[in-house]
């Protein structure tokens, strides 16, 4: 079953997720699909392959050999304040939900066999030097660490009835969605370059290999606890070296900088930092777990997006 702001359930007999047919849980779907397993997603209205937040809060969770929860507001919508009010909207949409799907799998006569929470890594804190694992502390310093802490609390169920994985996610990149969506015409243009003075660390994924982290833990036993979801290459990849990358794969230059008083404005001096600032995040336990990332290098990752 596999949730997000609507969501979905896996299982080579059944599952379920919350937050299914976003951006990644889109390429999940597919993924488990493709590998034979059944999905479910849990969104706000029921439907085919699906089941509504009020069935699952009333009637409690299907049958299903693994649960994914991908749900939560787009925290960097230009659209929208950074007001307490929208706060409340990214906080509800993830610890929420994660509450309901948790304590739907505690109170399953038959819980699912894994599952699974994708949060992120603002969790730890933003250096030019340190590099996090896995087991790096965070969690406690600003809005969105804070976040983190209380969202991957809200999953843990008491017992030993499931195994848990929580994946915490870099920045995101694919067709179709993600961070690229939203720079894709100004670098066509030639318009593109980075974002404040470029030098913070860039930690990213593509949405392929985000999906595949999740399967691989959905599908290996001996996984459980937290896996990074970054890119080999993402802790030595700076802002400034991600736009060079993605004027180069789009044949363009990348020489004009967003800057830093504009990101402020738009966005707020509070969340503009997880644009202008980033951590160094290493993958120790997702390799060390036996995934193979299908983009473990930039440039790579970049052609097959744009191609």
């Amino acid at each position: 079953m596999v949730a997000d702001n609507s969501s979905p359930t896996a299982p080579p007999r059944a599952g379920g997720k919350g937050g299914g047919t976003g951006f990644v849980g889109t390429a999940l779907t597919q993924l488990l699909r493709s590998r034979g397993h059944e999905v479910t997603h849990v969104s706000r209205y029921a439907g085919k392959d699906r089941i509504s937040w009020d069935e699952l809060s009333r009637s409690g969770l299907p049958r299903c050999d693994a649960a994914v929860n991908l749900a939560g507001e787009n925290v960097l919508n230009p659209l929208r304040r950074w007001d307490y009010a929208f706060q409340r909207e990214v906080v509800t949409s993830r610890v929420e939900t994660t509450k309901t799907l948790a304590k739907a799998i505690a109170e399953a006569e038959q819980p699912p066999r894994a599952w699974v929470l994708v949060t992120g890594v603002g969790y730890y804190r933003p250096s030019l030097t340190t590099e996090y694992t896995e087991d790096s502390s965070g969690g406690d310093f600003d809005f969105f660490s804070r976040l983190v802490h209380t969202w991957e609390l809200a999953a843990k169920i008491p017992g030993n009835i499931t195994r848990e994985v929580v994946v915490r996610s870099g920045v995101v990149l694919g067709k179709n969605g993600g961070a690229i969506s939203q720079m894709l015409w100004p670098f066509r243009l030639g318009l593109g370059g980075p974002i404040g003075s470029g030098v913070q660390p860039f930690p990213w994924i593509h949405v392929q290999d985000l999906a595949g982290i999740v399967s691989h833990a959905l599908e290996t036993e001996g996984v459980r606890g937290v896996l990074n979801g970054v890119s080999p290459a993402s802790p030595n990849t700076s802002n400034a070296d991600f736009a060079r990358a993605l004027g180069s794969a789009l044949g363009r230059p990348a020489l004009l900088p967003l800057p830093t008083v504009v990101v402020r404005a738009v966005f707020g001096a509070e969340r503009g930092i997880m644009l202008l600032e980033g951590q160094r995040v290493v993958p120790k336990r997702t390799l060390e777990c036996g995934y193979h990332f299908t983009f473990p290098d930039l440039p790579v990752a970049l052609r097959d997006i744009v191609s």
